[in-house]
């Protein structure tokens, strides 16, 4: 199979990466690991970043002020729907970078919750990812019964 038939999205659709493939009997999260998953955080992070900038272009090259009420407010939508987009990506930084400071302090990968590996799989899918599958189900199970 070539390296090119082995990039895939993530579950975000973010960017393309090369799955890791674990050697048998590695141990979990060991430097190879981590600097996989440094890459992949750094690369998602810049990605976002250079869509803040784009955003931020867009918005001082595109603003006019349109004699026409509609053509304003239909502007103004606009606007607002790609400053939310910005919001969520701002947050979604904010992830990536706690997520780089638990790869610095040796915590990535573990549930913070019950302890367990989070697991490869699961951090390729989601690399911002602080709880195990069943820790995350039995949050969202919580979160349904709250709401």
């Amino acid at each position: 199979m070539a390296d090119t038939d082995k990039t895939q999205k993530t579950a975000d659709g973010y960017r393309d990466f090369k799955p890791y493939e674990a050697k048998e009997g590695e141990e979990y999260m060991n430097r190879e690991q981590l600097d996989h998953f440094r890459g992949l955080l750094q690369a998602w992070k810049q990605e976002l970043m250079e869509e803040v900038d784009r955003t931020v272009h867009h918005m001082k090259d595109d603003a006019a002020i349109f004699p026409d009420p509609n053509d304003r407010a239909t502007q103004e939508t606009e606007f607002s729907l790609e400053l939310r987009t910005r919001d969520r990506e701002r947050k979604l930084i904010k992830k990536i970078d706690e997520a780089l400071r638990h790869i610095d302090s040796g915590d990535y990968g573990y549930c913070e919750a019950c302890g367990v590996e989070i697991g490869i799989r699961r951090l390729e899918a989601r690399p911002t990812a602080t709880l195990c599958y069943d820790c995350k189900t039995l949050d969202e199970i919580r979160e349904k019964q709250m709401g």
